[in-house]
């Protein structure tokens, strides 16, 4: 008995310096990796600089295949955020500063250890140089796990650097597989719908749309309202010249809903108008070679866009259903001259179309 009371207290001992031990070790840690990663920097910045695409590079998912995400309304850009649970411990991060195409600035804390996480991004032969680091201070249970693992810098960097290699993996192939297919002439129909307006430059349509769609689903969630089709954008202007647009992002309703006053959610109706269709199938970064081969469609069919009407893009699968880009499924239509066609109005007409969009048949003309 005499022994096992030894034992017990040689135990006790051992563990009680190894508490001590860990818990006076410098808790202050300071990791950066870098990778060149063979795409153009705008692209990778825009693709880190979304929280919903971290779930397609971390390392983290993929040695916790359990490890359940919460995503905001906002996950791009400053304020946006996001939190995880997982086996080994949970987490949240938000993002605080973002020049650019140049940087990117966020605090996370994980299991109450406190850290600063930098990216920075540069044109570099073969790609983009890509330099992730973690500057903070580790919580007891932290240096307990990171000194098994040999230290913060073995633990952080191996994440970073698996979850960097596969970041250049995943935007190869997410960003680069893509088709385009003009479908024809068709008749586009008609819906009531509510909408966000601005007015912004070309460039930058993606970053606002990535903003944009969830806040305008989550404004239908809120106020528990019924969308009756797919998010789609009205282009009411498009000036290339000057690299201006004004644009709405829309949802379709089935009947007039009016908005408090003030409101940047307003409602509109759409008419039915004749269009040339065109389907993008992967990242909206290929849009304006969709839209370039929809003209090309125009003018070698003898046809004559319609600029009366707004050219439209409907998000038939878009990035608040699918996480991977080459997915994506985007449906442009260039309004054509008809006789029939009808000018967009802004106000709703009293009485509401029957057949929401998401029913509707559209009809191919050889």
């Amino acid at each position: 008995m005499k022994i096992l009371k030894y034992i017990f207290l040689l135990f006790l001992l051992t563990l009680f310096a190894s508490t001590v031990f860990v818990a006076t070790q410098k808790g202050d840690f300071d990791v950066t990796r870098s990778r060149v990663i063979k795409s153009q920097r705008s692209t990778v910045f825009n693709y880190v600089n979304d929280f919903r695409n971290w779930e397609t590079f971390g390392s983290w998912k993929k040695e916790d295949p359990e490890m359940t995400f919460s995503y905001p309304n906002n996950t791009v850009g400053v304020g946006a955020n996001y939190s995880w649970k997982g086996k080994d411990g949970d987490g949240e991060m938000k993002t605080i500063a973002v020049k650019n195409n140049v940087s990117i600035h966020q605090k996370m804390d994980y299991n109450g250890s406190l850290s600063d996480v930098y990216w920075t991004f540069k044109d570099t032969a073969g790609g983009t140089k890509v330099t992730w680091r973690s500057k903070g201070t580790m919580g007891f249970g932290f240096k307990v796990y990171s000194a098994f693992k040999g230290g913060p810098s073995n633990v952080i960097g191996d994440m970073y650097e698996k979850s960097l290699i596969n970041l250049d993996k995943t935007l190869d192939y997410e960003i680069n597989t893509y088709s385009i297919k003009v479908a024809g002439v068709v008749q586009k129909l008609g819906c009531f719908y509510l909408r966000q307006s601005i007015t912004c430059k070309i460039s930058d349509v993606p970053k606002n749309l990535r903003i944009m769609i969830p806040k305008i689903i989550n404004f239908f969630k809120k106020n528990k309202l019924v969308m009756y089709g797919k998010p789609f954008v009205l282009y009411h202007t498009y000036d290339v010249a000057s690299g201006i647009t004004k644009l709405s992002v829309c949802i379709p309703i089935k009947e007039v809903v009016y908005t408090s006053e003030g409101s940047d959610i307003t409602s509109g109706q759409l008419y039915p108008f004749k269009a040339v269709k065109t389907i993008l199938k992967g990242d909206y970064s290929h849009s304006k070679e969709a839209w370039r081969k929809t003209f090309v469609y125009i003018a070698k069919n003898n046809l004559s866009q319609n600029t009366n009407v707004a050219s439209l893009e409907l998000y038939y699968k878009n990035m608040e259903q699918i996480a991977n880009p080459s997915q994506w499924i985007t449906e442009i239509y260039i309004p054509i001259q008809s006789k029939t066609a009808v000018v967009e109005k802004s106000k709703p007409a009293e009485k509401p179309l029957e057949t929401p969009v998401e029913q509707a048949v559209e009809t191919a003309e050889p």
